[in-house]
């Protein structure tokens, strides 16, 4: 709201001073420095204002890390979900934990090979130097979402990158009432 109070003041300023205007073309956002510059999604499946960098997946390390190599941009980078963990598979002297196999290979059947949307919140790396992002297909689906809605992944933010809390928490509440994955009764 402050941001639209500045910009028709700013165009009321403007027209005063020389009688016209520039026309508004939507914002834009600083390429980064180690992907593709973000465009928007030509993909009528995604939702409203989602800025893709597009990739394609080169291999699955976890439930909730890839590698991808973007289409206009660097390869082989390492991507970390955001906003969801999954239990440990390959963590380095840290045993395999319950449900961290289901979690891989559920990741690897919804994205291994695929073009995905990748999508920044705030934060560009994590302390591992791997790329944060949330991970869309074409279809409209966000993998970060479906990990944590079939049972396989828990809610887990860091401020600033807290944009889709509130459909993590809610796919986590429907994972656990239906007892899918980690919720299951024994």
């Amino acid at each position: 709201m402050k941001r639209l109070v500045l910009v028709l003041l700013v165009s009321v300023g403007l027209s005063a001073c020389d009688g016209a205007a520039a026309p508004l073309t939507g914002t834009s956002l600083p390429a980064s420095t180690t992907a593709a510059a973000p465009t928007p999604s030509p993909t009528p499946n995604l939702p409203a204002g989602v800025v893709c960098q597009w990739a394609r997946v080169r291999s699955v390390t976890d439930g909730d890390t890839i590698r991808v190599d973007f289409e206009a941009g660097p390869a082989n980078q390492p991507v970390r979900y955001i906003g969801m963990d999954t239990p440990e598979t390959v963590k380095p002297d840290t045993p395999v934990q319950p449900f961290g196999p289901e979690a891989s290979r559920e990741n690897a059947r919804l994205v291994d090979g695929k073009r995905l949307c990748l999508e920044r919140d705030v934060s560009e790396r994590d302390r591992y130097d791997r790329l944060l992002r949330y991970v869309w297909l074409s279809d409209g689906t966000m993998v970060n979402e479906a990990l944590v809605l079939a049972g396989l992944a828990t809610v887990d933010t860091f401020p600033p990158d807290v944009k889709y809390v509130e459909r993590f928490i809610a796919a986590q509440h429907v994972a656990r009432e239906a007892g899918r994955g980690m919720w299951a009764n024994p």
